[in-house]
């Protein structure tokens, strides 16, 4: 973690997600790092150290999100991960996202208040945010 400030990594192809997603965790005390493809990420993912990511499921390609996900397991990353879907309850018939690990799944469009408090459920104690 940042200073006292928990380093959110948002990766989506989408840059109104990112712009929306930015302004919610910087007006409530988290670090806001973006990303638009997988592989700006991973980069991300290796300067930055998030202590959450956001990762979308489908960008560029059908399957980056899950794609990243597996290269962050491969990293030895131990931040919850959660996927971004627009594809509903359907996601649970097309992708096991136990089986990758994730801390679980936001829908588009994110409810803040969800976000919010999923996140700060997801950080260690000494992160009080907001």
């Amino acid at each position: 973690m940042s200073a006292d400030k928990p380093i959110v990594l948002c990766v989506d192809d989408d840059p109104d997600i990112l712009e929306f997603l930015e302004i919610v965790l910087e007006s409530e005390g988290f670090t806001f790092a973006g990303a638009a493809t997988a592989e700006e990420g991973l980069l991300a993912y290796k300067s930055q150290t998030p202590d959450v990511l956001i990762v979308d499921l489908m960008m560029e390609e059908v399957d980056a999100g899950t794609g990243m996900v597996k290269e962050l397991r491969l990293l030895g990353n131990r931040a919850p991960v959660f996927m971004l879907s627009s594809v509903g309850d359907n996601l649970s018939m097309t992708t096991d996202y136990t089986a990758l690990g994730l801390a679980g799944v936001f829908q588009k469009p994110v409810d803040r208040a969800q976000l919010l408090n999923v996140l700060r459920m997801s950080l260690p104690e000494p992160a009080a945010v907001g």
